[in-house]
């Protein structure tokens, strides 16, 4: 019991040494926390160039892992050449193979960017030259199991990589498979099973796409798609002598790529942009026409008989669906970029069916009143994709009509035609079509092109047809010569003049006085180089007061106030008294 109070007296000397080392040891640690920090900012630096320059020197030993990967395959070729077993035993070894080093690829979720593209570039290194030499030099594979090991290989890629859209494995794959494929069918002459896997290749890539999943090789499959089967179209669109190293195929066979390329764009496209409400791009929109023409070249060339009217039949389908949707989901929506491009399908479309459709002395007139109508319709539901529309389809009427043609002969040729019975349809509606367009102030250069050039159909056509009757009046009357040509050709200019200048004014018509005073332009250029070098001396002086007569009539008709109410059943306000 004696020990005790020693005891106690001891443990209370160590406590208090121990409090006074803590607080010593405190007041060090505050005072050494900036030397600490500073310490800590220079290694900082440096442990970040040691890291960097472990990186760098890792690339060596990925490289070398890849290349031991390469020489596998090497050792795979060499017992396939050496050795007695079967070789269909070695290709699915080594088709393994190269399906591990994808694989390995993609589970590398946890390694860096340039780990996975390695390790997928190993893969593709493997595989590609692989199945080549399977498929043309040892002719184990047949050209549909090489094509089918491709779309699965791709498939694989897609499976594996679907939760991790930064990842290159599937874009490498698919590249790979699409490349392959494109080589070996133009390499073995077989080329259906290789175009077959690219359009499944394809729509694999679509339907990743649809998914809102990151497809960098997409263009670039499509390219290649669009030119194999365009190879295809060319090679058996020929002679059958031309092509001995290549197989037979049915017409079903031959039309089934192009048509199958365009079902998957048109599919794809209407789901994204009417489904899912997203914006078509200029990739998309360019494709779908590239498709569309593979498709109509197909049946062209492979159907001679029925393969027109199924084309013209399919072209007027199309562009009733798409004139359907354009106005009814996309005309009411901000982005204007689907009822753009939907809107143009349609026109084009439509103009390809009719061409295709109706005899060459009906399209012209059929044109007219479609153009007629679209204008009419435009205008009045304010829409200017249809007026556009219209102007088109006029353009077209008098393009197949051939009236421009038939003007510049009347006014500027040396033997003028008589006019046929289209070009007075395509003049009627050209007038029709501006006079039934509404001209306002202030409008854009786009509307203005809507009306000016149905007024300079009708204007041209119209001086054309006054030609032709005043030399047919006059040829009754005296023998014609190249100076009554050229003086009949003014006054129909200066009468034209005149007339589109007082019709601008008294309609408010701008386009009408544009075209006036063009007129004055084109008849002062027409009697330098025509009447002065083939006029007679009296014809010119009647061709030069008619154009002074006509540079002083113009600027006065153009100034007539116009009425602002017609006499004909409208209400006339009066002035009041004072």
């Amino acid at each position: 019991m004696n020990d005790v109070p020693e005891a106690l007296e001891l443990l209370s000397t160590r406590v208090d040494e121990l409090e006074k080392r803590v607080h010593a040891l405190e007041h060090t640690a505050e005072g050494s926390a900036p030397a600490i920090q500073a310490s800590s900012a220079v290694a900082q630096p440096l442990d970040s160039a040691d890291t960097q320059g472990e990186q760098d020197g890792g690339m060596f030993p990925l490289l070398g892992t890849a290349m031991l990967g390469i020489a596998g395959a090497y050792a795979l070729r060499a017992i396939a050449e050496s050795s007695s077993l079967p070789k269909v035993a070695i290709a699915g070894v080594a088709i393994v193979y190269a399906a591990a080093w994808l694989l390995w690829a993609a589970k590398a979720t946890g390694a860096s960017f340039r780990v996975r593209v390695v390790y997928a570039g190993t893969s593709a290194l493997i595989l590609a030259p692989m199945l080549w030499e399977l498929c043309l030099h040892f002719k184990v594979l047949s050209p549909t199991a090489t094509a089918f090991v491709l779309v699965v290989y791709g498939i694989t890629a897609t499976i594996f990589t679907r939760k991790d859209d930064s990842s290159p494995v599937a874009w490498i794959a698919h590249g790979t498979a699409v490349l392959t494929a494109f080589a070996l069918s133009i390499a073995t002459h077989v080329m259906m099973p290789f175009v077959g896997a690219l359009l499944l290749l394809v729509l694999l890539g679509e339907y990743a796409n649809l998914k809102a999943r990151k497809v960098p090789i997409r263009p670039v499959a499509f390219l290649i798609t669009d030119v194999a089967i365009c190879a295809l179209i060319f090679v058996y669109s020929g002679p059958q002598n031309a092509r001995p190293d290549y197989p037979a195929l049915g017409v079903v066979a031959l039309l089934a790529p192009g048509i199958l390329l365009f079902l998957i764009n048109g599919a794809s496209v209407v789901i994204k942009t009417v489904f899912m409400q997203k914006t078509i791009t200029i990739f998309e929109a360019v494709q779908t026409m590239i498709a569309f023409v593979l498709a109509a070249s197909s049946l062209i060339l492979f159907v001679p008989q029925s393969g027109v009217r199924i084309f013209a039949v399919v072209c007027l389908a199309l562009s009733a669906a798409s004139y359907v949707i354009s106005f009814a989901y996309f005309r009411p929506s901000a982005e204007q970029r689907n009822f753009i491009v939907f809107g143009s399908w349609s026109v084009l479309l439509l103009l390809a069916g009719l061409v295709w459709s109706l005899p060459l002395s009906w399209s012209p007139a059929a044109l007219g009143m479609i153009a007629l109508s679209a204008i009419v319709l435009g205008v009045r539901t304010k829409c200017m994709m249809l007026e556009l529309h219209g102007l088109v389809f006029l353009v077209v009427a008098a393009m197949i009509s051939r009236s421009p043609e038939y003007a510049y002969r009347e006014l500027a040729g040396s033997s003028p035609v008589k006019p046929d019975l289209s070009i007075f349809l395509v003049s009627a509606f050209a007038l029709l079509c501006y006079a039934a367009g509404k001209e306002r102030a202030g409008e854009a250069w786009k509307q203005q092109v809507l009306h000016v050039i149905p007024a300079l159909l009708a204007a041209f056509a119209l001086a054309a047809l006054l030609v032709h009757g005043l030399l047919a009046l006059a040829a009754r009357v005296i023998p014609l010569d190249v100076f009554h040509l050229a003086f009949a050709r003014t006054l129909t200019i200066c009468v034209v003049a005149m007339a589109f200048a007082f019709g601008g004014a008294r309609w408010n018509r701008l386009e009408m006085k544009r075209i006036a005073y063009g007129a004055l332009a084109l008849m002062a250029a027409k009697i330098a180089l025509e009447d002065l070098r083939h006029g007679r001396m009296e014809f010119i002086a009647g061709s030069i007061f008619l154009f002074a007569v006509t540079l002083m009539a113009v600027p006065r008709l153009a100034r007539i106030a116009p009425k602002i109410r017609s006499v004909m059943g409208a209400d006339i306000t009066l002035p009041k008294k004072v």
